[in-house]
């Protein structure tokens, strides 16, 4: 039986279990006083690895002395782990972070933390800043993090920040991730490696780095190809990275260049009947297209042994372009089969034939096309009679900046102090074009375009309904920051730190398509300045105990892609058509945490942390009325993520173990409403069973009410075994319970089995990962890897929406029969599903790695 943790005891019932650990901590130290008066006297002092504190390399400050569960990794630990990329290791090893793979595709996954996401995906609320060598990669347009052009064997360590701390800058809402590169001097030597395996999965990889007196000089080529678990799903993808350094007796510089192109395909949700009927099947699939150019300077100068300055200039060059088919959900509920006299006088005159001249119904016609094509070519209705969307965007994003930081650490009347100040910028500018078409859908989900006058989703069509998703725009945008942090250490055992941030953004956007600022234009000047504050308190009484306590505020600023999609009269379809909008409010997050970490002996580490994070006008997307992938963003009052985390790892002899517990409560804090078509209790299926299935309904979501697709429990363990020093087996488990649906924002709906078909929450599940390293020798290495040892079928996502398809994968349009007086604009029900973001089955490769 799962015990719930009331919102409102969780936090002193934590902090009970934190007292607990302290007392256990405070045995131990009482035990070391009885057996050494001499270290009763002064115990000694725990020192922790050090952690970089700002984006810039050179802030280091002790793990003892920062008052947050910080969680590092090294290279080393990444390519020891076998896993297929930086997102995999982080979903296995890091507590509290799970991922979901609503894009379908291994290398976008939205990799979730406390609540919060860090996602490829436009549209997604965007909560954690990544850096890169001190380069902020979250995108200018829209936030999001392209997982994809992370250089994944070039990765010398990983740092995970977590909280809203100011000092890493915008978005930091909750938590950071902080990546640093390998260099000649890290990682001198040759080593290449190359892997293949389940479903055409194969890599290639070499890596070089060497040190020539004061210089040195890093490459690394990566080669990624992917055949798909699921249908008509491949990817390819080329990394190039190169770091060139120079390092003197007070100064060192470092020129890095990454670049990366790829051709990945995703599946996305799919719909709960056809998945059941073929778990590798895809709804309707998508392609997205990156090409990036990194340049990073990097450099240090040390002033003496007690000041040092540090600093970096980069640019950063990102083209996009993506194709999707979707269905075009508006034609459900029309009728789509028997071509009108005039619809098939207009098919002959433009030289068609074989279409029906009578009968043409559900039963007969699967996939239905005529009546789309006549209306393309009268440009009459094909928005109704239309069930396939064909859209293409394209965006090309340009990102320059600086940053540079004054480090100064001193002894001041016996204390330590560290104290640094520093200031950053960064600009950027975009272009992005977005088009549409009319089609209809084949068997393979694909879409069949049709010329005409009709074909382009302009909203020239001569329909009531008819709407305009195309988009074409360039905006620019400036940020300044001014930052600092100062801790001074007291006694040796006590660490106190103040910080702070001012960040002022100050965004532009040019509408192309409406230049004059009409009412629907995209022309906008916005301006968004905050100050964030930090204050954090360590206790280290003994080398096996350490307590901290901290306090924090970050902020993020709405994108131009939140800015122009704001109206709910004018809902967007994502990528996004936009328009003129009302203007959001920055989102501001306040984040209180505490904990205590330390050791058992010399191998047993352990950890207890607890946290409160409140949103003040989170910016949220909603689900527009009746149409999936539609819809506006908007700021809703109050959202909460509260949770605690659990961690203990230890070996003895070749045994390593360790387990990992994450419970977060991730909640509305306001009232408010939001479109529920997929929802049973909306507001039209409430107001009269009759009007189950239509669109326009909403729901209302109160206090308490969980936040879609943040999984209350995750459970994480490993158990590592070194047979001698050649063969090593590592077991991994990792367990999530179960999330709400999109589209149940209210936590209510429930399926009658006519008008709504699917759960509103996926099921929780627990997935074995298996891997294996054998070294003959010092210079090679043999790896084998299963992940989803016992080939579970679970989902990490979940959507209400519109069902399109029968359990045979035929579209079907008015399923139901009429309904008369109906609220709102429809008298067709449809029936609602649930969508489900599949897990990969069982995959298993093997490689070979050889180093000199």
């Amino acid at each position: 039986m799962t015990q719930t943790i009331p919102g409102k005891r969780l936090l002193p019932r934590t902090v009970l279990t934190l007292a607990v650990l302290a007392a256990v901590g405070n045995v131990a130290i009482a035990a070391e006083g009885d057996a050494d008066s001499d270290a009763s006297t002064k115990l000694p002092v725990v020192k922790f690895d050090t952690v970089e504190v700002t984006p810039l390399n050179g802030g280091g400050e002790s793990l003892d002395k920062i008052a947050a569960s910080v969680q590092t990794a090294s290279g080393d630990a990444l390519r020891d782990s076998n896993a297929n990329d930086l997102t995999e290791f982080l979903n296995r090893k890091f507590a509290g972070l799970t991922f979901n793979e609503v894009a379908g595709n291994p290398l976008q996954p939205d990799v979730n933390f406390r609540g919060y996401t860090a996602s490829p995906l436009l549209g997604t609320p965007q909560g954690l800043s990544v850096y890169m060598d001190g380069v902020r990669l979250n995108q200018p347009f829209g936030d999001v993090v392209s997982w994809d052009l992370i250089p994944r064997n070039a990765i010398e360590g990983i740092t995970l920040m977590p909280g809203s701390n100011p000092l890493f800058g915008l978005n930091t809402l909750g938590g950071a991730l902080s990546i640093e590169t390998k260099s000649g001097r890290s990682d001198p030597g040759t080593t290449v490696e190359m892997s293949y395996g389940s479903h055409a999965r194969g890599t290639a990889d070499v890596q070089t780095g060497g040190v020539d007196g004061a210089f040195d000089w890093y490459f690394n080529a990566h080669y990624f190809t992917d055949g798909g678990w699921r249908e008509h799903s491949p990817s390819d993808q080329g990394q190039l990275f190169g770091k060139i350094g120079w390092q003197g007796d007070d100064d060192d510089l470092h020129l890095s260049y990454a670049y990366v192109k790829d051709l990945l395909t995703g599946n996305g949700l799919q719909e709960m009947h056809l998945m059941a009927r073929d778990y590798a099947s895809s709804y309707t699939p998508d392609r997205t297209q990156n090409e990036s150019h990194y340049l990073n300077l990097e450099g240090h100068h040390r002033f003496n042994d007690a000041l040092s300055l540090a600093g970096n200039v980069y640019f950063r060059k990102i083209d996009t372009h993506t194709h999707n088919g979707d269905i075009n959900d508006d034609a459900i509920s029309e009728s789509v089969y028997q071509p009108s006299a005039a619809e098939q006088a207009a098919l002959l005159a433009a030289g068609y034939s074989g279409f029906p001249a009578s009968g043409a119904n559900a039963a007969n016609t699967p996939y239905p096309q005529w009546r789309c094509i006549a209306n393309i070519l009268l440009n009459s209705e094909p928005n109704e009679k239309c069930n396939g969307l064909d859209t293409l965007t394209q965006a090309r994003q340009k990102n320059f900046g600086f940053g540079l930081q004054l480090n100064w650490s001193e002894d001041f009347g016996g204390n330590h102090n560290d104290f640094i100040v520093g200031t950053a910028y960064d600009a950027n500018r975009i272009r992005y074009s977005q088009s549409a078409r009319f089609g209809y859908l084949t068997p393979e989900r694909n879409v069949v375009l049709v010329d005409g006058p009709g074909a382009y989703v302009d909203g020239t069509q001569d329909s009531e309904n008819a709407f305009d998703s195309r988009v074409n725009l360039k905006s620019h945008a400036h940020t300044w920051s001014a930052f600092f942090t100062d801790t001074l250490s007291i006694k040796e055992t006590w660490a106190l730190t103040v910080s702070g941030r001012y960040n002022r953004e100050t965004s532009t956007t040019h509408d192309l398509i409406d230049p004059d600022g009409g009412i629907d234009s995209l022309n906008g000047h916005d301006i968004y300045s905050r100050f964030n504050p930090a204050l954090g308190l360590t206790w280290t009484p003994s080398a096996n105990l350490n307590a901290y306590v901290g306090y924090n505020e970050g902020n993020r600023a709405p994108s131009a892609i939140e800015l122009g999609c704001a109206n709910a009269e004018n809902p967007c379809r994502l990528p996004n058509a936009m328009a003129g909008d009302p203007p959001l409010k920055q989102v501001v997050t306040r984040t209180l945490e505490a904990g205590l970490r330390g050791m058992l002996g010399d191998a047993t580490h352990w950890n207890a942390n607890v946290y409160r994070a409140e949103n003040k006008d989170d910016i949220l997307f909603v689900a527009a009325p009746d149409a999936t992938g539609a819809g506006y963003f908007q700021n809703f009052p109050k959202t909460r993520r509260e949770g605690i985390d659990l961690g203990f790892d230890s070996r003895v002899d070749a045994l390593s173990f360790g387990v990992q517990y994450s419970y977060v409560k991730a909640t509305y804090e306001a009232n408010g409403q939001f479109p529920g078509d997929g929802n049973s209790t909306n507001s039209f299926a409430l107001e009269n069973p009759s009007f189950r299935g239509l669109g326009g309904g909403t729901i209302t979501v109160a206090p308490g009410d969980r936040l879609p697709l943040v999984p209350k429990q995750t459970f994480k363990a490993f158990v590592g075994y070194d047979f001698d020093e050649t063969l090593s087996l590592n077991l991994d488990f990792r367990a999530s319970s179960g999330v709400y649906a999109r589209g149940n924002e209210n936590n209510a709906h429930q399926p009658d089995g006519t008008y709504y078909l699917g759960p509103g929450k996926s099921a929780g599940y627990g997935v074995f990962d298996l891997g294996l390293n054998y070294k003959p020798t010092p210079k090679l290495t043999f790896f084998a890897q299963i992940d989803n040892l016992l080939n579970r079928k679970y989902a990490t996502a979940a959507q209400l929406g519109a069902q399109g398809f029968d359990a045979d994968g035929h579209f079907v349009a008015r399923p139901l029969p009429a309904v008369a007086n109906t609220p709102g604009d429809e008298n067709y029900p449809v029936p609602r599903t649930t969508f489900f973001a599949p897990g990969a089955p069982r995959l298993i490769w093997g490689g070979v790695r050889y180093s000199f």
